[in-house]
């Protein structure tokens, strides 16, 4: 644990000389100033801590006492991260911060998340123990020097302990006599060192286990870091279909026809004298063909990203897409402010794909969507009367939107009993 070598390394030595070399180590000296500030920081925290919580707690009925809480709060969070640069820099524990995630929005907001995350309050956990722990251990750190240091003092002091006794041996005889002593003090200086290391290496442990993020945490992140990974993969192998498909579109729909624009108008100006008749007829095709390509271009516009979406907002394009819907569709969307861009086109393409199942495989007469936004997330609701079965298929439409919610750490939920109804939840980070 201690930053230069292995605790374990260091601590295991046998040898004399090695002890020796442990004994004026750069470890031992660190470990030895860590405790001793425990025992100086543990009073200043208990001291400030129960004063500032007590005249906060007193205070509670009044804005003043809250604020003052909130402060403190802020103020034992700051504490805690000190200690974990005193642990790293000491003893060569890292410790990393271990606080959840706060919302970008809101004064309010971020104090109550922070008031709500357990590891705050594992940090003023810590600092109050801080103040037996480091009476205890600055104590253990004064003796264990000071013991073996007056053993091996002894014989220049113990012969002169006694001048008030007339029967007093001689100097040589009582040094002689404080030897056992001098060799028991210089046995406690060579175990110190492995003393001061347990007990900072034990001090540490409890640091990391308080300070630093909890097991379960760290596991959860990493699950969650994988998932992302994976949603994201899949995201990316559906973006290159996306753009394959939409080069497909384009090669055989809108390109095709503006080809046969440009042959049949060829062919009409080949025949202006000679036939106008005929050329009338080649223009007016022509005029139906294009009139078919900038139908086909806005159909392809719409599925990449609709211009209604980004002009007007998500209200007015969700609409849009219930017009179209060959069964009625009821909409209601409760949004105070426009949520991001990438927000927006998630949602709305969510709508879509919904919309576009309903129609083509519930058999349902109705649907309802619903959009609102609570604690800084977009709940998108869409349900149908239908048959149900629907199930996010590997490959699958829902599938897809499940990948695409999840890269914005979001999450989609489908619940499709057979019978019906069929409801898909959606929820999106809108700050």
């Amino acid at each position: 644990m201690l930053r230069s070598r292995p605790l374990s390394t260091i601590v295991s030595r046998t040898g004399l000389s090695a002890r020796v070399r442990v004994l004026v180590s750069r470890e031992v000296w660190l470990a030895t100033a860590f405790l001793l500030l425990n025992a100086l920081l543990g009073v200043f925290w208990f001291v400030a801590l129960v004063t500032l919580i007590s005249l906060g707690l007193g205070l509670a009925y009044t804005l003043i006492g809250l604020v003052i809480l909130g402060l403190t709060m802020r103020f034992w969070m700051a504490g805690a991260t000190l200690e974990r640069r005193r642990a790293g820099l000491l003893l060569g524990t890292r410790i990393a911060p271990p606080y959840r995630a706060l919302p970008e929005r809101g004064i309010l907001a971020r104090a109550l998340a922070r008031a709500g995350d357990p590891a705050t309050w594992r940090d003023l956990l810590y600092l109050v123990l801080l103040f037996p722990l480091g009476i205890g251990e600055g104590a253990l750190v004064v003796v264990a020097w000071l013991l073996p240091l007056g053993g091996l003092l002894a014989p220049l002091w113990l012969p002169y302990g006694s001048a008030a006794d007339t029967a007093q041996p001689s100097v040589v005889l009582a040094s002689v006599a404080a030897l056992p002593a001098a060799l028991a003090g210089l046995a406690l200086l060579l175990l110190l060192p492995r003393v001061l290391l347990a007990v900072a290496r034990r001090h540490g442990a409890l640091a990391l286990a308080l300070l630093g993020p909890t097991a379960s945490r760290e596991r959860t992140l990493a699950a969650r870091v994988d998932e992302l990974r994976a949603s994201r993969s899949r995201l990316l192998d559906a973006a290159l279909l996306e753009r394959q498909r939409i080069e497909r579109d384009l090669h055989d729909g809108a390109q095709q026809r503006l080809v046969a624009v440009a042959m049949g108008l060829g062919l009409a100006r080949g025949k202006m004298q000679s036939d106008p008749a005929a050329a009338a007829a080649l223009v007016i095709e022509a005029h139906e063909q294009t009139k078919l390509a900038l139908r086909d271009i806005r159909d392809l516009v719409r599925g990449i990203h609709p211009a209604v979406l980004s002009d007007r907002g998500l209200d007015p394009a969700i609409s849009a897409l219930a017009g179209r819907c060959p069964i009625p569709v009821e909409v209601r969307v409760d949004l105070d402010h426009r949520p991001p861009e990438a927000v927006e086109s998630t949602a709305y393409f969510v709508v879509a794909e919904a919309l576009t199942n309903i129609a083509k495989h519930s058999a349902a007469a109705h649907a309802w969507i619903g959009v609102s936004c609570a604690r800084g997330r977009l709940l998108l609701e869409i349900r149908d009367d239908g048959v149900g079965g629907a199930a996010p298929a590997a490959g699958g439409g829902l599938a897809g939107l499940a990948d695409r919610v999840a890269a914005l750490d979001g999450r989609l939920v489908v619940a499709s009993p057979a019978g019906g109804p069929t409801i898909i939840r959606a929820e999106l980070p809108c700050e």
